[in-house]
């Protein structure tokens, strides 16, 4: 299949691997590469500079297909060396970077110089326009389904999509609720030139995560998601569990005088306990109400290849089917 973000990465499926804390490391990222997705190794996952620099040459040593690197802008309690992983992505020969959060403007100029593609993730048109006028090659658009962080507006796909699609004149992927081929071709009629996974591929055979965690997204419905941070305007969505069920406690507590100081326990630091250790019940974690649709743990290349069989099916049989009956 080739569209415009094929053609921009030069990969053979429209299929993203989303940053993913604790999860995007070389094993993921360049199992989706190898399947003709793009693979996204997560920046601030990597403890320095010089620890990301040593993945992106594992990453290397693992794939010789095109792959990216996430660089996520969030409030945080200490302010990543963002200047030293931008110089680790160049110097990697990295030729793709996932931006996300806040405004990447600090970073575009010597990326783009050193001819790195950006796409940046959005929760909103206005966003994605804003990142199309400072010269992002791409957007991805997160609906407000998406694990992780959906913005403030609360705009589901099917309104978000189409909209992108009237105002935007650079290509855009569609991010959150993406699970299969039923999402991309989906997000294909909608306007998108691809999608953008990251909680479906954390259910797979090669992601770096303890057994538990892909147990429990394989065990969730759509229905076993909540939404945390709501207060501080720094919304998540994440999987339920004990530790997401106190932050909700609090929240109805201290309503709009809760500060980040009153959840400390349950969001910060916990990542590498939950994701490498399996303390399932000890801190929140990102996860999209996509967790519905997922019903196997198979290999990436299983799931990617499945991905663009049915994808054919669905638009050569069923949707051609419509138009001869």
């Amino acid at each position: 299949m080739k569209t415009r973000i094929t053609e921009l990465f030069g990969i053979e499926h429209p299929i993203i691997q989303g940053g993913m804390h604790y999860v995007g490391f070389a094993e993921m990222t360049a199992a989706v590469s190898n399947a003709g997705g793009l693979g996204i190794l997560t920046a601030l996952t990597q403890p320095s500079p010089a620890d990301l620099a040593n993945e992106i040459a594992r990453c290397r040593e693992m794939t010789d297909k095109p792959f990216g690197v996430n660089l996520t802008f969030l409030p945080a309690f200490t302010q990543p060396d963002y200047p030293g992983y931008v110089k680790a992505i160049i110097d990697g020969g990295v030729k793709a970077v996932e931006t996300a959060g806040n405004n990447p403007a600090q970073v575009l100029p010597p990326l783009k110089e050193a001819g790195v593609k950006v796409i940046h993730k959005c929760t909103s048109v206005r966003h994605s326009l804003k990142a199309q006028s400072i010269g992002c090659d791409a957007v991805s658009v997160d609906g407000f389904e998406c694990g992780g962080h959906p913005g403030e507006d609360d705009i589901p796909n099917m309104i978000l999509l189409p909209r992108a699609a009237d105002e935007l004149e650079i290509p855009f992927v569609a991010s959150g609720g993406m699970a299969d081929a039923r999402s991309l071709v989906a997000s294909l009629s909608l306007g998108a030139e691809g999608m953008n996974m990251a909680t479906r591929f954390i259910a797979t055979q090669e992601a770096p995560v303890h057994d538990n965690v892909k147990q429990a997204i394989l065990a969730a419905s759509e229905r076993d998601t909540r939404l945390i941070m709501r207060p501080l305007r720094n919304t998540e969505r994440v999987l339920n569990n004990d530790a997401v069920e106190a932050i909700l406690e609090k929240e109805r507590e201290k309503g709009a005088e809760m500060t980040i100081d009153d959840i400390i326990e349950e969001v910060g630091g916990v990542y590498p306990r939950i994701m490498q250790n399996g303390e399932m019940e000890i801190g929140a974690w990102s996860c999209g109400m996509v967790a519905g649709l997922v019903y196997d743990i198979p290999t990436v290349k299983e799931l990617v290849d499945r991905i663009m069989a049915e994808a054919d099916a669905i638009i050569r049989q069923r949707l051609e089917g419509f138009l001869t009956a």
